[in-house]
């Protein structure tokens, strides 16, 4: 993976390139920014062209094809995986580092998810950060950098990331997918700007139940309970997609937020369901709108300390319904 392989953030890139070329590269990097924008493609990218026997990141070189088949012994990489980094993990790394490079001149670990972190574990990696080895480059990828200590954060080359524009990451996925123009600005938007979160397992959702979600939401009244916690019925069994759902809901009221303040249509997310939101439009105001707004929030937060998931929907629905 070349840093032109990589798609937008040219400005990272420039600024890695100048580091390789000055070799004035820093000892540690923050890479910070949302999941999924290609953070550590980056990474790799940037450890291939150190590499490189060439220089250049070429990928035909016997260290590029190594680093590309994630088997290069100067290359160690820590995952969270949403579990936490223990210091068990720091300690064993910590003493790869202080051998010396088998192959190259340099020896570099990339940490993926390190605002997992335990206490013990963040203070044992301040310590190697403290007092870098000579050769040795470590990079930090995070999507919640204000989770890692500052200590940390202060002794790193801080490097943000920002999520894809929506027409870019729309273009690529309506040729990556065979989608067409609505479908590919409707899960870019819905997305985030992360290609992989487009990619992943919930684009199906996205794009097929997005709009019977919409439409069943739309339907709801206050003057009829029952067809509302049918409703919370139906979405309690979405248990593992609840959190989409969510996101849905959001954006069809970010729509209508938007056409209450005369913005062209191709702001919008749901541009297929432009019927219904016109509609919905005569019915509701801005200050209902932010009404419906703060009780999905409050719902989240409510979802994601385990109360009764039931209720929660309930709730949730008649205060929309209300609003």
């Amino acid at each position: 993976m070349t840093f032109n392989a990589i798609t937008g953030h040219q400005q990272q890139k420039n600024i890695l390139q100048r580091a390789l070329d000055c070799q004035r590269i820093a000892h540690a990097y923050l890479f910070e920014g949302p999941d999924g924008i290609g953070k550590k493609m980056m990474a790799l990218a940037f450890a291939r062209a150190l590499f490189c026997q060439n220089g250049i990141g070429c990928g035909k070189c016997p260290a590029c094809l190594k680093v590309d088949n994630h088997n290069h012994p100067d290359i160690h990489l820590l995952e969270a995986n949403d579990a936490a980094l223990k210091i068990a993990q720091i300690r064993s790394l910590q003493q790869d580092l202080s051998l010396r490079p088998l192959e190259g001149n340099h020896k570099v670990c990339l940490i993926d998810g390190a605002e997992h972190f335990t206490n013990g574990a963040a203070n044992a990696l301040l310590k190697t950060l403290e007092e870098p080895q000579p050769g040795t480059l470590i990079i930090l990828l995070t999507s919640q950098p204000e989770r890692l200590l500052p200590t940390i954060r202060s002794r790193c080359q801080r490097l943000p990331f920002s999520a894809l524009p929506k027409q870019l990451l729309a273009s690529l996925l309506a040729q990556k997918l065979d989608l067409n123009t609505s479908q590919s600005l409707i899960l870019a938007a819905l997305s985030e700007g992360s290609f992989q979160k487009a990619l992943g397992p919930h684009r199906e959702f996205f794009l097929e139940k997005r709009g019977q979600l919409i439409q069943s939401l739309s339907a709801l009244s206050s003057s009829s309970i029952i067809p509302t916690f049918s409703f919370a019925n139906e979405l309690e069994m979405e248990k593992e997609t609840l959190p989409i759902i969510l996101d849905i809901f959001q954006a069809f009221y970010r729509d209508l937020l938007l056409l209450k303040h005369d913005r062209p249509v191709e702001e919008l997310i749901n541009q297929d369901l432009l019927e219904l939101l016109q509609q919905q439009n005569q019915l509701t105001t801005t200050a209902s709108l932010l009404t419906k707004l703060k009780a999905l929030e409050s719902a989240r937060f409510h979802l994601h300390r385990n109360v009764n998931r039931r209720l929660a929907l309930e709730v949730m629905l008649m205060r929309l319904t209300a609003a």
